[in-house]
């Protein structure tokens, strides 16, 4: 039992020093001197964290282990020095909640990040969570086009198809599988601001028809926010003078998106998922361009072992799980897959000869 809470403690204390080690780091790198200032205020907080571990484990008697900077802490400081720390921040902040013991200690300090722009002065919150959750983007893309490729690249091998048509059909399944997934990407941001469209349209409607009931609704968000009955009233009054503000108001408050902005590019969004797919779709068909047969073969799983590993690496920069758990589940669900491909593949090939 005592081995089993020192663990938990010595984990703990591992999070709080390496959470420490990264706030410094990014207020060291926050180009606003007051983001700055939240980001070493919030390295304090860890710190007096890790000395409560610290003090749990004395307590076990156990040996308190030195101070070791984790690899995690590493790659998002290199992200944040040349991305930005804003680029970073949604995946910090869910580590941040990740593998704790529920033992209290202090976050108070945490709930900086959230505060709207209008009281912290800094950067827009809702672009800080579009462009940290790029890297998560980017990730998952990759996985997608080395995954689905691998599969095909395997089954092909397995049906003894040759060098040429395992390489012809690997670099299909890059094409078709980037073309599909850039495709998709376009239709689903086209359709989400065509559909936040028409309802910013139908809103601007009703304003214009029943300019009383839009002042009703905003004065009743308001109350739903704590203000009193006359104050919610007299500030609604207020936006209602301009309805462009009245509208702003309410798409946002309604809908949860910003009229400006409507899901972002969606040529942008499809670009990026062509590339990203097509770069983890290259890295099984890769060997085929150079080798052939078994040489090729093997080579085409070692190249994908390392694909798998570095999108494990980065899966576990916003999971909050352990770097060898993710590279081990990254390259145990795809060797299944490649497996029932190959076996699948190589039983279609002997009945298809014969």
């Amino acid at each position: 039992m005592t081995n089993h809470r020192a663990r938990r403690f010595e984990s703990n204390l591992r999070i709080e020093r390496d959470n420490a080690v990264l706030y410094a780091r990014l207020a060291e790198l926050a180009t606003d001197a007051r983001l700055s200032r939240v980001y070493r205020r919030i390295a304090a907080g860890e710190q007096a964290n890790a000395g409560f571990w610290e003090t749990r484990l004395r307590e076990l008697g156990m040996v308190v282990p030195p101070m070791q900077i984790g690899l995690r802490v590493r790659a998002l400081s290199w992200f944040a020095q040349r991305f930005g720390t804003e680029f970073v921040m949604p995946t910090v902040v869910r580590l941040e909640h990740a593998d704790h013991d529920d033992t209290p200690v202090d976050r108070s300090g945490h709930r900086d990040h959230f505060v709207p722009l209008r009281e912290q002065g800094v950067h827009d919150g809702r672009h800080r969570t579009q462009s940290g959750n790029t890297l998560r983007a980017a990730v998952l893309g990759a996985n997608d086009g080395l995954v689905s490729n691998v599969s095909l690249v395997m089954g092909m091998a397995g049906a003894a198809s040759g060098d040429r048509a395992v390489l012809l059909a690997g670099l299909a399944g890059l094409v078709a599988g980037a073309c599909s997934m850039a495709l998709g990407e376009w239709l689903s941001v086209n359709s989400s601001r065509e559909f936040y469209q028409a309802q910013i349209t139908e809103r601007a409607e009703r304003l214009a028809v029943a300019p009383e009931d839009g002042l009703q609704h905003i004065a009743g968000i308001y109350r739903e926010k704590g203000l009193k009955p006359d104050a919610a009233e007299h500030l609604a009054e207020h936006i209602a003078e301009t309805p462009r503000a009245a509208l702003d108001m309410l798409v946002r408050e309604d809908l949860g998106v910003d009229p400006g902005e409507l899901g972002g590019s969606a040529y942008g969004a499809a670009i990026s998922s062509f590339c990203l797919f097509a770069c983890g779709a290259l890295f099984p068909v890769a060997p085929y361009f150079f080798l052939g047969g078994h040489v090729a073969l093997l080579t085409s799983i070692g190249s994908t072992a390392a694909g798998l590993s570095l999108i494990g690496i980065g899966t576990s920069l916003f999971t909050g799980r352990s770097m060898l758990f993710s590279v081990a589940r990254q390259l145990g669900i795809t060797a299944a897959a490649a497996t029932i491909t190959y076996t699948v593949g190589h039983l279609l090939g002997v009945a298809l000869a014969g």
